[in-house]
């Protein structure tokens, strides 16, 4: 199977990668290590002092140097400490890790509401949370204030044309629902991952309120376009509509196409591929055909028909100085009663055209016969 063809509508949904910040959080990592040593250094030193201070027979004048130093360098350490806290602190806020920057409750209310907009795609927002419950608001307000950030409304923009367009909102559980069963269905297909990486690649969809069960039909017809189909329906569709084999995939997700037209144009493809099968070429009228009900079994079997007949035919209206065209054979079979431009009644019928024909030929053929019979019946005649 011909890998199918992603079409840009889908491309230029997905989301670029997060940006890399491996070289951030490397530097604050190196930054923090210079702080640590820096604190290790002055404890150490401070170690020394104290364990001067404690000897005995310290002169008054070298005790009250050793306690003056050991005074400066716990200062020293606790700006050193102080500033190994907020290296530390700024690996977390560099690396993501927020809940390493909270305790008790508000540790358990950041891990509830992460897990949950993570689960929505909106991990991004890991940073907000951690900033709402720091300013002291409690989880529902969080969830609240977040559906206002610029990354929550980009994630539910279906709903946001959906509102404008006068359709119910889906809640969050809702939308989630509705793209898995969409990815669902076009996993199974056997689609590629461009067509479902993303949940901006359901947008439109969920905006103009598309169903799973439509998503299912289309990819049904697909599926069957891309996989089930013979060379015929793949080359009637390519004379018909402009469709490549390695755009028919995407040619049946189109959004722009209602799914109606698509199964009739599947359909007219089905009686083209009967066409093409039997020597001729795909019919002008094929969508007409398959509006009025005819399907490709009904096809198979009339093409087969004109396959013995329409070269006859063709014959015996040349000798009439007429025409006998593709066109009228198959509204002979396939609309019997119309007339050549397709009107009813309205001027002689390809039937009433055809049975004259045939007639005129069998009058022909008995002419000729009769000619020729009445000219061995004359009695010989000696000169």
């Amino acid at each position: 199977m011909t890998t199918p063809y992603i079409p840009p509508e889908f491309q230029e949904d997905i989301t670029p990668d997060p940006p890399d910040r491996s070289q951030d959080i490397a530097r604050s990592r190196a930054e923090l290590a210079k702080r640590k040593m820096l604190s290790d250094r002055y404890e150490a030193t401070l170690a020394d002092y104290q364990k001067a201070l404690r000897k005995r027979g310290l002169k008054a004048s070298t005790r009250t140097y050793y306690a003056r130093r050991v005074s400066a360098i716990r200062r020293a350490l606790d700006a050193a400490e102080e500033g190994q806290a907020f290296a530390q602190r700024r690996v977390y806020e560099t690396a993501g890790q927020w809940d390493k920057l909270l305790k008790g409750e508000h540790r358990n209310a950041y891990h509830a509401l992460n897990a949950m907009f993570t689960q929505m795609g909106l991990g991004s927002l890991s940073g907000k949370i951690f900033q709402y419950i720091e300013e002291g608001y409690g989880a529902d307000t969080i969830a609240l204030l977040l559906q206002d950030t610029p990354e929550y409304k980009q994630r539910f923009a279906g709903n946001e044309a959906r509102r404008k367009a006068g359709v119910a909102v889906l809640s969050p559980a809702e939308y989630l629902a509705t793209e898995s069963a969409y990815r669902q269905i076009l996993s199974n297909a056997g689609l590629p991952k461009g067509f479902y990486d993303n949940p901006a690649d359901f947008t439109n969809w969920i905006a103009g309120d598309v169903s799973p069960t439509e998503i299912k039909g289309r990819v049904d017809l697909a599926v069957a376009a891309t996989t089930q189909a013979n060379p015929a329906f793949k080359d009637a569709l390519r004379r018909m509509y402009g469709v490549d084999q390695s755009h028919l995939v995407a040619y049946f997700l189109d959004r722009n196409r209602a799914l109606p037209i698509l199964q009739k144009q599947a359909t007219a493809a089905e009686i083209g591929a009967a066409a093409i099968q039997r020597g001729f070429r795909p019919s002008i009228y094929a969508e007409a055909f398959a509006t009025e009900g005819v399907t490709r079994e009904q096809a198979q079997a009339g093409y087969a028909q004109l396959a013995e007949t329409f070269q006859p035919m063709q014959a015996i209206a040349r000798r009439f100085g007429l025409t006998w065209t593709q066109e009228e054979a198959e509204r002979d079979v396939f609309e019997p009663g119309l007339a050549p431009g397709g009107t009813p009644f309205t001027a002689e019928s390809v039937t009433e055209k055809r049975k004259r024909l045939a007639s005129q030929e069998r009058a022909l053929f008995r002419g000729r016969q009769g000619a020729s019979a009445g000219g061995l019946s004359q009695p010989y005649r000696q000169t």
